[in-house]
């Protein structure tokens, strides 16, 4: 959905209930994790801090969106919890206008073995692409390095999505790099 004010919350309220019942834009679950044809591939890897301690503060900052916290982007939840199936609305402000986008967690990759926490989202078909997006956190037992990565597969389905293809690859790599300031300062 796109418009040229911010939707009221009870716009965001509705769009976030209809999306409840709406199928995933893509198929199959698990895209994000291989390199799917006809979709571009985005990946971003950095550091955000080190030790057990910085890698719970992190996989906290994951739980509650805090890596959505960039002020031209908000997250809305239909239940606090990350968990398969939770729906969520992604309000963005660019360009002067607005658009909102729903998706659906699809998979957790919590794995304390390996030492990461994290989850993947897919989009909806009322979202203006059509992929899957992982964001996740890990530590590595040797270095004791905590990284948060982003992966995502993507196209876009929209037509304005399409017209403006250029700009959204734009879009998309500035989410990449706020979010990872975001998680940083939630790591502190």
């Amino acid at each position: 959905m796109f418009a040229i004010r911010r939707p009221s919350a009870r716009e965001i309220e509705r769009f976030l209930g209809a999306s409840r019942d709406l199928p995933l834009s893509y198929a199959p679950i698990g895209l994000a994790r291989t390199s799917a044809g006809g979709f571009t591939l985005d990946e971003e890897c950095a550091l955000v801090g080190r030790g057990a301690d910085a890698f719970h503060r992190a996989a906290a900052a994951l739980r509650a969106w805090k890596h959505f916290e960039l002020g031209w982007v908000e997250l809305f939840a239909d239940r606090a919890a990350i968990e398969p199936g939770a729906v969520v609305a992604v309000l963005a402000r660019h360009l002067g206008f607005w658009s909102l986008n729903g998706c659906r967690v699809v998979y957790l990759t919590d794995d304390p073995v390996l030492h990461q926490a994290g989850f993947a989202y897919g989009t909806l078909t009322n979202h203006a692409e059509t992929g899957e997006e992982i964001f996740q956190v890990s530590r590595d037992p040797v270095t004791d390095d905590v990284t948060y990565t982003i992966r995502a597969v993507s196209r876009p389905r929209a037509a304005l999505a399409r017209l403006g293809s250029p700009l959204a690859r734009q879009l998309q790599a500035r989410f990449r790099r706020d979010s990872v300031l975001a998680i940083r300062r939630a790591v502190g």
